[in-house]
């Protein structure tokens, strides 16, 4: 997508961050890592960081992760559903099973304890994380 005029326009991309920082912190509608900020849901994957349009109010289908499914090397996946605990429909859980990811939803809040844990202790996890 470009905006502004003639061939000086601005090009809008998708937001990605390509390390794998741990969460800082997170509320009003966002998170922070590596001194920056973002606003909205995240995807931390091992090729990076990626907005995600994700709210509380949206199922969780493939479709929604679909950059999940399109990683190698994910072996957890730690889904934080927002302020409460939401179950993962179970056809989710076995297209995730099917290519060799566990997954663990939990509160956005615990989520984010938890995948700072398990990227500290190197193992191949990934956080799907919606926004509080």
């Amino acid at each position: 997508m470009v905006f502004g005029f003639g061939d000086k326009g601005i090009t809008i991309r998708d937001a990605h961050f390509p390390g794998r920082p741990g969460i800082d912190s997170y509320g009003n509608g966002g998170f922070r890592f590596a001194d920056m900020s973002h606003r909205g849901s995240l995807l931390l994957l091992p090729s990076g960081v990626y907005g995600w349009e994700q709210t509380e109010d949206d199922p969780l289908t493939e479709a929604s992760l679909e950059r999940v499914f399109a990683e190698t090397g994910i072996e957890f996946l730690i889904l934080g559903t927002g302020r409460q605990l939401r179950l993962v429909d179970p056809n989710l859980r076995a297209a995730l099973k099917a290519k060799g990811i566990a997954t663990d939803p939990m509160g956005t809040g615990a989520a984010i304890r938890t995948y700072n844990i398990m990227l500290a202790e190197q193992r191949p996890v990934a956080a799907a994380l919606i926004a509080v």
